[in-house]
């Protein structure tokens, strides 16, 4: 799977609002209404996140969830963290 264009970037990122590009990176930060809530967000995004076979470099302090999406093996963004963000983000607006 090859790296994402500039424009194929752009086109995505109107698609997933809150999402940004960041250090080379897919990059978005959720603000929950406790930790129960940015737990129970990962834990549930935990189980598309494998089946996809494809990890985030993510964390977790309180209320809030910091994920990064890149694909190493391709040296940067694919359609891959895009179709992880997508799901990431239909989880998300379930719990904020």
């Amino acid at each position: 799977m090859g790296k994402l264009s500039e424009v194929d970037l752009v086109s995505a990122l109107q698609s997933l609002p809150g999402w940004e590009i960041r250090n080379g990176k897919l990059h978005r930060e959720y603000r929950f209404a406790d930790f129960v809530h940015a737990f129970g967000f990962m834990a549930t995004s935990a189980i598309a996140i494998e089946a996809m076979n494809h990890h985030p470099e993510w964390s977790n302090v309180w209320n809030r969830v910091v994920i990064d999406l890149t694909t190493h093996d391709a040296g940067g963004i694919t359609a891959r963290d895009i179709e992880l963000a997508a799901r990431l983000e239909t989880i998300a607006t379930r719990l904020l």
